[in-house]
């Protein structure tokens, strides 16, 4: 049974897998089925809930709910940029520098070391103020930061299965580095990438929904959660239930992203535990007909 299918085993797996299915339909048809223009403005401004309005409409008369819908793909697609590029940045050196000397391994981690000690948020804003107020340029300043993560976690496994005795027979055995890495390396490494990649995308989600609350990233009036629970905030006396679905919506993924993470974590686990004693067996098997 492959990981895929021990996740879907779970619970708590087909739970995350359901959510975020919901939340990745939005992002694809949220913004076709959209009632009304997210940006047409109307006189009738902080309106209540109605049959016209589903979430009523915000201090310009805009309808909340064809916005939330809109907004969607926007914080979705900016949480995935985040966790595409700290896995290209992090994931793809921290492998390699087990296997490419001691001068890759040493100007890698102290690149590493260095992007851990800069605070994303700060820096993200800053980089946007120097290349332009847009998703794009903040999200993936951000995944460079937010990949030390994936770089220490895929060194660790790789360093795990480098020290085997059967990848070290394929080193003496001369085995070119492409296929030790896909053969033997990227099938240990995977699921615990897995586990990162999907806190990354929460992580990611957090970040995208903070840039937007504070106007960073998306140009209004652009919509996106963070910026709709912004202006909701704005507004309590007259709409102190408005913030409450954008809220959800963002809890609600980032949860749902932590619940998959410990999913995979916990059938890799088992997996590679079960794998163990595989071998553990079949070399006894071979030790004692070698014996006989």
């Amino acid at each position: 049974m492959t990981v895929v299918r021990r996740v879907f085993s779970l619970g708590s797996g087909r739970l995350a897998a359901g959510i975020l299915l919901v939340i990745a339909l939005l992002a694809v048809l949220g913004p076709l089925l959209a009632p009304q223009d997210p940006l047409a403005t109307s006189a009738d401004t902080l309106a209540g809930p109605s049959g016209a309005h589903w979430l009523g409409t915000d201090n310009l008369g805009r309808d909340v709910f064809s916005r939330l819908l809109e907004g969607s793909r926007l914080s979705v697609l900016g949480s995935l940029e985040v966790a595409a590029m700290a896995l290209v940045v992090g994931a793809v050196p921290g492998i390699l520098s087990v296997y490419l000397g001691r001068v890759f391994e040493w100007l890698t981690l102290r690149l590493a070391d260095t992007l851990v000690a800069l605070p994303f948020l700060l820096f993200a804003v800053a980089v946007t103020a120097l290349l332009g107020n847009g998703i794009t340029q903040a999200m993936l300043v951000t995944g460079v930061l937010v990949s030390p993560l994936f770089y220490r976690v895929a060194r660790a496994a790789t360093l795990t299965v480098a020290r085997s005795q059967y990848v070290e027979a394929a080193q003496i055995a001369g085995a070119p580095l492409g296929w030790i890495v896909r053969r033997h390396v990227w099938v240990k490494v995977l699921p615990a990438i897995g586990v990162v990649l999907a806190h990354t995308v929460g992580v990611g989600f957090i970040v995208v929904s903070s840039l937007s609350f504070l106007g960073i990233g998306v140009q209004p009036p652009t919509p996106t959660w963070g910026g709709l629970l912004a202006s909701d905030l704005g507004y309590l006396d007259y709409q102190p239930w408005a913030p409450f679905v954008p809220a959800l919506l963002i809890m609600l993924t980032v949860w749902a992203c932590n619940l998959l993470a410990d999913a995979i974590r916990d059938v890799s686990g088992e997996a590679g535990r079960a794998l163990t004693e595989t071998r553990r067996v079949r070399a006894s098997r071979a030790a004692a007909g070698g014996v006989s």
